[in-house]
């Protein structure tokens, strides 16, 4: 969904030859999968730090256009909304210093950013909802200018065939909100995590960042508070499971495939299983035809970037076109600081490592409907949340982590 698209608007035909050429992706993808063809150099880490640009008010400042102009940076990009951003870096081999590297090149970047934001009067915040943000400011007069956003909207809204995308998030406090386009998305900001992954340790890893996502929410969880609501320790989770609510094709579009989902299940054999879902589960929504050959997977990876699982598998490809494997961990909102960042992406990577190479593959140690009520119980009530773990007792995350994950993850990183 980085990628900009050539029209906004799509016609029947450009659904059917879309399809088609994704049908022939997908069938080519499953031959790698069996072929075994992917890169074996794994360990290489990677994120993306959604931002806000704020006013001496602390309220939303629309300005990421001429933001990114005066900043002229090709690795800060415009996101959905004129008053978010999106910071991006090299990946780095998870080796030796990188959390310093990770720390340091984000840094640099952060510095710059600033500098060019008070050229404009402005300011960046990193959190996972800005607090002040009022639901009238999410109109699609704030939307950035890209072809893309135009065209996610107005599919979106054709597949819930006009009706209102309706917010219903219980807390500390209940929220009831209808809203007429997608901006709702635009209020939520994470700092996503990429690992780049050796393709025999695919399936673990991808059970393993499933597992993983409880305690990561749990620790990260910054966004309480939606429209002057106090709501779930991290809101940001159910409000971007609502602000694009359409589900499968016609007849359960608000089935049991939900467009943002912790996900159908473990996977059993191959991390292709879920590509296979996205072809057979996820209608289209934007059709945009390319020309490049089948063994680029432009349609493949358009398709997987508008379904957003909370931990998401990737196709990549290697600087000599060997494509590759990627998880990408979406849990963590922005923030607050990046000290809070580098430690929570330290963490992660480290229990990564432990889960998905432990003799005993903890997918087969927790069922799957466990792992998922973990991570809404962890979202709704952060270090406070009780959750079963591997040992099947159960307790707080917080004492959890404490005696058990921070040694885990610290074994990993080492």
């Amino acid at each position: 969904m980085g990628q900009e698209i050539e029209a906004a608007r799509f016609t029947p035909n450009d659904f059917v030859e879309y399809a088609e050429r994704l049908h022939a992706e997908t069938a080519l993808l499953g031959e790698w999968f069996d072929a075994d063809i992917f890169s074996p150099r794994d360990r290489m880490g990677g994120y993306e730090l959604e931002a806000w640009l704020i006013d001496s008010q602390a309220r939303p400042a629309p300005l990421n256009q001429a933001f990114l102009k005066q900043l002229d940076n090709p690795m800060v990009v415009p996101e959905l909304s004129c008053f978010n951003v999106e910071l991006n870096d090299h990946p780095q081999h998870l080796s030796g210093s990188a959390f310093s590297r990770f720390e340091a090149s984000l840094g640099a970047t952060w510095k710059q950013c600033k500098q060019a934001a008070e050229t404009l009067h402005a300011r960046l915040l990193m959190i996972g909802i800005l607090p002040t943000l009022q639901e009238s400011e999410l109109t699609q007069a704030n939307m950035s200018d890209l072809k893309r956003y135009r065209a996610l909207n107005e599919q979106i809204l054709r597949l819930r065939e006009g009706r209102p995308l309706q917010l219903d998030i219980s807390g500390q406090q209940h929220l009831r909100v209808a809203h007429n386009n997608v901006m709702l998305e635009a209020a939520t900001t994470s700092f996503q995590l990429h690992l780049k992954i050796h393709p025999r340790d695919a399936k673990r890893a991808m059970n393993a960042a499933m597992i993983a996502s409880a305690p990561m929410v749990a620790v990260a969880a910054n966004s309480p508070w939606l429209f002057g609501h106090d709501l779930w320790s991290e809101t940001r989770i159910p409000l971007f499971e609502q602000s694009v609510e359409v589900g499968g094709f016609a007849g359960a579009s608000h089935g049991p495939r939900p467009r943002v989902t912790f996900g159908s299940g473990y996977v059993r054999k191959s991390v292709f299983e879920c590509f296979v879902e996205n072809e057979e589960h996820y209608p289209l929504l934007l059709p945009m035809p390319f020309h490049d050959g089948l063994d680029q997977m432009s349609h493949v990876r358009l398709h997987n970037g508008t379904i957003w699982r909370w931990n998401r598998p990737l196709i990549g490809f290697d600087y000599d076109g060997m494509p590759h494997l990627r998880i990408e961990h979406r849990t963590i909102p922005g923030g607050p600081t990046i000290l809070d960042m580098i430690a929570n992406a330290a963490l992660f990577y480290g229990l990564m490592q432990t889960l998905m190479t432990a003799d005993i593959p903890p997918e087969e140690q927790l069922a799957f409907s466990v792992a998922r009520d973990n991570f809404y119980s962890a979202a709704r009530h952060g270090l406070d949340a009780q959750v079963t773990w591997l040992d099947g007792k159960r307790g707080s995350v917080q004492k959890l982590l404490l005696q058990q994950l921070l040694p885990m993850a610290r074994q990993g990183l080492q």
